[in-house]
């Protein structure tokens, strides 16, 4: 039945373009109904997950502006929606060519730029395929943007979020996924197991996060002299949790959406994807508990996240059973990260190296251990093979770049702009005009 079902409307279709265009009906067969509409499922599926990835954009602006203080939250919205906007057109020009054109060394692509594989009578899979790729770009981009909150000048940030969706992510993207395209990567000739991006993603923004909180200094006030920390608490926490609900649903497009088909093994990806996240939430919140005497909700959110992380490269290869192994341990690592980040006086307002960067290598290696096909010392070693690449490229990479911009146009804002707060002094409004910002709180 269902297949005379295709047929009659593979045939009313053809008949409704052949009374258009006065041209002879085209009589598909069974196996080209069926095939044109699997092929339309999956262009439908791939753009409807790249619509939920790009959902992720508005998850972190508020993680990150529930996170930090009022007087930055202008800042911090025109901070998320530049890095899409401008990371865009970057990926376009050349992070697009870099990832997944076609490359004899497996190092780069070298075709592909502007998106001139794509011509009006072509294929225009590469206009899908695009576009799920390019909300993948931004999310890595976007990441650095908790871990630099407060203290860094805007014109900085719009420099180093074009390098990294333009070189930097698309690299590390080659390494892994070339073939996903027309490239060709020696991390993936290797048997690298990322499915949807732990290290690729989610690492690569951790470790760029990383390079840009170590050159830019703590916030004034964060750490006193004798080495007390001194906590600088989030102006809404309720925007925080909202964008940890948006980022949690955006995920059911990140990872499912990484198959770019339609069918029924996004399943198993959707069930793993909550639990890990579930698991991951519930381990911070009692580990928070133990530690601090009250279940902190800034902690939990994170775990949240942190399952997330842990459970996207692994996703699609490693039972139910087994996320949530993995995102219990992501939630209790990230708890021991955010403290020993802190405790080395790295400042990182929303916790985004611990969450993405010490989570994603977590759930690298995770994918190798618990893999359901089996696993091996040598699956093992090729995961931190692939991990330890990523952190030397991008750490490396980011550095150098965070030094250049401090040099030349400066990256981090005066005192007493940062004092005065980012929408003042880099946007010229206030988020909140009908409060007014106490001395106290501004200079906290």
């Amino acid at each position: 039945m269902k297949y005379i079902l295709m047929t009659l409307f593979a045939v009313v279709m053809a008949a409704a373009g052949a009374w258009a265009g006065d041209e002879a009906p085209t009589v598909l067969s069974n196996k080209e109904a069926i095939d044109l509409v699997q092929t339309h499922a999956n262009y439908l599926w791939t753009l409807v997950a790249a619509s939920l990835v790009f959902f992720m954009q508005a998850g972190f602006a508020l993680v990150e502006a529930g996170f930090t203080r009022a007087k930055n939250l202008i800042n911090i919205m025109m901070k998320n929606l530049m890095d899409f906007s401008m990371g865009s057109i970057a990926y376009w020009a050349i992070g697009f060519g870099l990832m997944f054109g076609a490359s004899k060394t497996g190092w780069f692509g070298t075709t592909g730029f502007f998106l001139s594989d794509f011509t009006p009578d072509g294929d225009p899979w590469v206009l899908a395929f695009w576009m799920f790729q390019v909300v993948f770009a931004a999310t890595a981009s976007t990441i650095v943007s908790g871990a630099m909150a407060e203290r860094t000048r805007f014109v900085g940030y719009l420099i180093y979020s074009v390098f990294i969706s333009a070189i930097i992510y698309p690299i590390i993207g080659s390494w892994a996924w070339g073939s996903l395209f027309n490239g060709s990567g020696w991390l993936e000739g290797l048997g690298f197991i990322d499915f949807a991006g732990s290290t690729v993603v989610h690492s690569t923004g951790g470790w760029a996060a990383l390079a840009g909180a170590m050159v830019l200094g703590p916030r004034l006030g964060k750490y006193a002299k004798d080495g007390t920390i001194r906590p600088i608490l989030g102006h809404n926490i309720g925007f925080a949790a909202l964008g940890v609900f948006i980022l949690w649903l955006g995920w059911f497009g990140f990872n499912p959406g990484s198959t770019t088909t339609a069918d029924k093994s996004i399943a198993m990806i959707f069930v793993n994807t909550n639990l890990a996240a579930a698991a991951g939430s519930i381990a911070a919140m009692f580990l928070s508990w133990i530690k601090f005497g009250k279940p902190e909700v800034g902690m939990t959110l994170n775990g949240a996240l942190a399952g997330l992380v842990g459970i996207t490269a692994g996703c699609a290869n490693v039972s139910p059973t087994s996320s949530i192994i993995i995102g219990l341990i992501a939630g209790i690592l990230v708890v021991f990260s955010v403290m020993f980040f802190d405790k080395i006086r790295i400042d990182d307002p929303v916790g985004a190296v611990s969450v993405h960067g010490v989570c994603g290598a977590w759930g690298t290696l995770a994918a190798g251990i618990f893999n359901m096909g089996g696993t091996s010392g040598k699956m093992i070693g090729v995961q931190l093979i692939g991990m330890g690449a990523d952190f030397i490229w991008v750490f490396t990479t980011c550095f150098i770049m965070f030094k250049i911009i401090d040099k030349t146009i400066g990256l981090r804002v005066t005192a007493e702009e940062e004092i005065a707060g980012l929408d003042v002094t880099e946007h010229g409004g206030t988020a909140y005009p009908d409060f007014e910002v106490s001395s106290a709180y501004s200079q906290s």
